[in-house]
């Protein structure tokens, strides 16, 4: 039997906000990100927008991803996310910001309290915990035994189901966040390769059965998703994502963990 659908979450400005034409303005830097990363003041007609922009010309080259593509990757997410219906991902355009073109998303008004309900370290010796899914285990700075862990929330599942489409191939816990009700993720440069590279933290409901929302969502992204795609990947980019969509239909199931491709990233927070 498939799992009931949650009801539905309440508005957040993160999925309302727009991003049109005015001053945009560096407030200081993401340091803990490895491409240039700026938290950003977005002054327009309408008032003030608090906005994460990633400049392109300040993404560091990947091996298997092409060069200049990760903002477009950035914008691609929100599409995606907004055609289906997901509305996992904050509002992300393309701006001309002080560094150049890059991905301009809204900033996201979280805490850590709110976003360890969903993701969060936690002694080994005091699981298994109720409502939650073991992840990954490792040792702390004191050689203590630790497990990440996830919970079994609904709208957390929500992304789970978006990231197996996006082919995420960096679902961190620090890229899950709790915000008015809603589960958002972030940080989408490394998603839509042709080739399989999902790597998540959230592997808690693999094979299990796709709710009929979900199945609704997915048949969406496979319908809708190419014409909101067609000016952000190429081609072959656009027919795999298709193809992701396809498949999951037809198993009805989410994915297991495969053992040609690291499963879990790393760090994972």
């Amino acid at each position: 039997m498939s799992q009931p659908d949650p009801s539905p979450p309440p508005e957040h400005p993160a999925l309302t906000a727009v991003l049109g034409d005015g001053e945009l303005e560096i407030v200081g830097r993401l340091v803990q990100a490895s491409n240039a990363t700026f938290l950003t003041r977005l002054t327009t007609a309408d008032g003030e927008i608090d906005c994460v922009y990633k400049p392109i010309q300040g993404e560091r080259p990947l091996w298997d991803f092409p060069r200049g593509t990760l903002g477009l990757r950035e914008v691609a997410a929100f599409e995606l996310s907004r055609a289906a219906g997901f509305d996992v991902v904050p509002v992300t355009v393309l701006a001309d910001g002080p560094f150049g073109t890059g991905s301009l998303q809204v900033w996201v008004e979280t805490t850590g309290a709110d976003n360890e309900s969903l993701v969060d370290l936690v002694p080994s010796r005091s699981l298994p915990r109720k409502g939650w899914f073991a992840c990954v285990d490792g040792l702390d700075a004191d050689e203590r035994s630790v497990s990440v862990i996830h919970a079994d929330d609904p709208a957390l599942r929500r992304l789970a189901v978006f990231d197996c489409l996006a082919n995420n191939a960096d679902r961190k816990g620090g890229h899950i966040l709790s915000s008015g009700g809603r589960v958002f993720g972030v940080d989408h440069g490394i998603c839509f390769h042709t080739e399989p590279k999902l790597r998540t933290l959230l592997w808690g409901w693999a094979g299990s059965e796709l709710t009929d929302g979900e199945r609704a969502l997915v048949g969406r992204a496979r319908d809708d998703g190419p014409r909101a795609l067609a000016e952000l990947l190429a081609e072959e980019e656009i027919e795999a994502l298709v193809r992701r969509c396809e498949v999951l239909l037809r198993r009805g199931t989410l994915p297991r963990a495969r053992g040609e491709w690291p499963s879990i990233p790393w760090p994972p927070f």
